[in-house]
């Protein structure tokens, strides 16, 4: 299952660390299939504040994005840009292709009970 380490960046502050880290991540995330899906554009805010951009990164699995994340690699290249920019950072996994958000309430409301 396709998994995903997303960040949401708050005030992005690029300087020389910054862009070192950009010309850097792609190698790390080579050796575990990553590839950038969304990175440096702008965010359309449509409801509520969200201040800042959003990075979205897509893995094979999950295994593949933790250990990308945990590899000495990334780890490595990582404070050049936690050391300037605040944000979250999150790994998840996809759903499948025949995912069915109908079928998915109908279960939560036989969970909920009454």
């Amino acid at each position: 299952m396709t998994a995903y380490a997303i960040a949401h960046l708050r005030r992005p502050t690029i300087n020389d660390d910054v862009i070192r880290y950009i010309e850097e991540i792609q190698a790390t995330m080579d050796p575990f299939g990553g590839r950038f899906l969304v990175h440096g554009k702008e965010v359309e805010v449509i409801e509520g504040p969200f201040p800042g951009t959003v990075v979205v990164i897509s893995f094979p699995d999950i295994e593949r994005a933790r250990a990308w994340y945990a590899s000495p690699a990334y780890q490595a290249i990582l404070p050049l840009r936690t050391d300037h920019i605040p944000g979250e950072a999150v790994l998840v996994e996809g759903v499948p292709a025949d995912y069915d958000a109908a079928g998915r309430a109908a279960a939560l409301r036989e969970t909920a009970g009454p």
